[in-house]
């Protein structure tokens, strides 16, 4: 059974009126990250009028890690804080891949700040390399709030260690997230000691002042973002499940009411972190995309059943009630630059290329959907996608195994074949990792440039 949730040319209008041109801002975003960067090393350096003994030049190493340490350590919490202006422009994919990445280096520059600056005081104490434990006992029982920067560091290392790849491909997603949440705790405890015992901030007030404005500006954005914002958003929109729908065997359409949802801002292409009030699912949030334009007052997401989250959401009963956050994503109509579209899915990737391609204005002929099935019986939501292609003049093609189990060819020879002026398409991808790799690889081929392929993927 099917569920169609049309928004046809009301839905297409509605699109085109937030198409607008524009340049992404991720080089000015990293260019002030760098700019921050050469702040810390000039602070750092105005405060290190000379290098003395060895000793001392460990000291000073050990010195500006801590500072970079500190510096990142705050742009992790901001990209963990949701906000719009890089969830919706940048891309939520490549926030999460800048969060991986900084969280790496900030781990790393955390334990090469500590070992250097132990092994310098012991140094300057008299005492040998090996004595680093004896001097770390003392400084974390001596110095003021080392303490709490040594409960900090702990569990810096307990996230960072559940968060290697193949740590956290053996938790279950609501325990790795559980455990990620106490970085939070861990910059908190971690950020008094570098007011009370930096040789950078004690000899330079207006350093201090700013260090902690950026820590409290990066606070109040995490705050706002969330847990004001969700707040703000399930008060006045009041979420409730209104149907569950089986699709395809695995595969169910969650129905979604409330209030006022055109008010949400979300569009196609878009996902919510969605957690159900449910017992076995209350405590859990997973992202999802929505799989049919907003309605003022219906939402749709389409799930597949593939871990324990995902396979109860079809045992939920009617007026079940929604805690939403978002929306979140940059895979919308905002990225298309070309007048031909070709929207490319694998698997359960259909839900937001079903929105979009019911959505994203275009005359007939412009919109070409291209869905990749192990079999036709995994088509989920076909039926509408042939209501739709037929209404707009849009093609619909679709890749399956064959009966022996052999793959379909997708390569830049076929892509050519299907669509000999592929070149002059934006292209919309959204599959599994492999899937999304292999497509993306053919794409090049076939002569689509990079910026015109646009995909977010959450594998880190």
């Amino acid at each position: 059974m099917t569920t169609t949730l049309a928004g046809g040319r009301a839905a297409r209008r509605q699109t085109m009126r937030r198409i607008r041109p524009r340049r992404s801002p991720a080089v000015p975003l990293l260019l002030a990250v760098w700019a921050g960067a050469a702040g810390v090393l000039w602070m750092w350096w105005e405060n290190t009028p000379a290098i003395g003994d060895r000793a001392e030049r460990i000291v000073h190493a050990g010195r500006i890690t801590g500072l970079l340490a500190g510096y990142l350590m705050a742009l992790v919490v901001l990209q963990m804080a949701r906000v719009p202006a890089l969830e919706r422009r940048v891309g939520s994919d490549r926030v999460a891949r800048w969060h991986a990445m900084s969280g790496r280096y900030t781990l790393c520059l955390v334990l090469a700040h500590v070992f250097l600056v132990m092994w310098g005081y012991a140094l300057q104490a008299g005492l040998g390399l090996g004595d680093i434990v004896r001097q770390t006992v003392d400084s974390v029982t001596g110095l003021p709030e080392m303490g709490k920067a040594a409960v900090g560091t702990a569990l810096l290392l307990l996230v960072g260690l559940v968060s290697i790849g193949g740590v956290r491909r053996r938790m279950p997603y609501d325990t790795w997230y559980h455990v990620h949440l106490m970085t939070y705790a861990a910059v908190f405890l971690t950020f008094w000691h570098q007011i009370a015992v930096g040789n950078d901030f004690a000899v330079q007030p207006a350093a201090e002042t700013a260090w902690t404005g950026l820590y409290a500006a990066v606070t109040a954005l995490l705050l706002w973002y969330r847990v004001v914002t969700p707040l703000r958003l399930n008060l006045r929109h009041r979420l409730r499940v209104e149907a569950v729908i089986e699709e395809t065997p695995g595969i169910v359409s969650v129905l979604i009411g409330g209030r006022r949802l055109h008010r949400m801002g979300a569009q196609a292409g878009q996902f919510f972190r969605w957690r159900f009030l449910a017992p076995g699912l209350r405590f859990s949030s997973h992202p999802y995309s929505l799989s049919a334009a907003p309605r003022p007052d219906m939402l749709r997401i389409t799930v597949k059943a593939i871990g324990d989250h995902s396979s109860r959401l079809r045992d939920l009963a009617p007026g079940t009630r929604v805690w939403a956050e978002g929306p979140y994503g940059a895979l919308t109509a905002q990225r298309r630059s070309r007048g031909k579209v070709l929207l490319v899915a694998g698997g359960v990737g259909i839900t937001p290329m079903r929105a979009l391609f019911e959505t994203l204005p275009g005359a007939a002929g412009d919109i070409t959907l291209l869905y990749r099935a192990t079999s036709t019986q995994d088509l989920a939501l076909w039926g509408e996608l042939a209501a739709i292609a037929d209404e707009r003049g849009a093609r619909l093609m679709y890749a399956v195994n064959s009966p022996d189990g052999e793959r379909p060819d997708i390569s830049a020879e076929s892509l050519r074949h299907k669509i000999p002026d592929i070149e002059r398409h934006d292209v919309f991808l959204c599959g599994p990792p492999g899937f999304a790799r292999s497509v993306y690889e053919a794409l090049r081929g076939a002569g689509v440039p990079a910026r015109r392929i646009h995909h977010e993927s959450f594998a880190m």
